[in-house]
């Protein structure tokens, strides 16, 4: 395991300082951090400049999604589904209408076509279930 100096921040940026100062002399030194500090400035503003324009595809992609989800729903609008028990026995009878206990036009099994004492009793059942669903809603 490797232990610090005990420099700290301060007394490696000073060592580095000095280190750079003997190996490049004081002539060649003050330009060459020049050109250091344009090279991190550049850097700096081309990867600013490289992130604002993948924000900027990622929002026009956004958009371009709400767009089409827009257009979407004007051209199908939601569906909206009727009631599973209003529909029962409704395609035994050909018809399709709601079935409503209180009301007169209600499919009920007496009215609904069967060729067969078991159909109908089938039927039965199926109104029976039809009028409790009702009641309980």
């Amino acid at each position: 395991m490797m232990r610090r100096m005990g420099f700290g921040s301060a007394g490696e940026m000073i060592f580095l300082f000095i280190l750079a100062l003997v190996v490049l002399g004081p002539k060649r030194l003050p330009g060459l951090a020049r050109q250091l500090g344009k090279f991190m400035n550049e850097f700096k503003r081309a990867s600013n400049e490289f992130k604002y324009q993948i924000e900027s595809e990622i929002n026009n992609l956004e958009a371009q999604e709400k767009r089409a989800k827009q257009e979407l729903q004007q051209i199908l609008p939601p569906v909206q589904l009727p009631n599973p028990v209003a529909l029962l026995g409704t395609v035994a009878s050909g018809t399709f209408a709601e079935s409503n206990p209180s009301s007169s036009s209600s499919i009920t099994p007496a009215t609904m076509p069967s060729t067969t004492p078991s159909e109908a009793a089938h039927a039965d059942s199926i109104h029976e279930a039809a009028s409790a669903k009702v009641a309980d809603a």
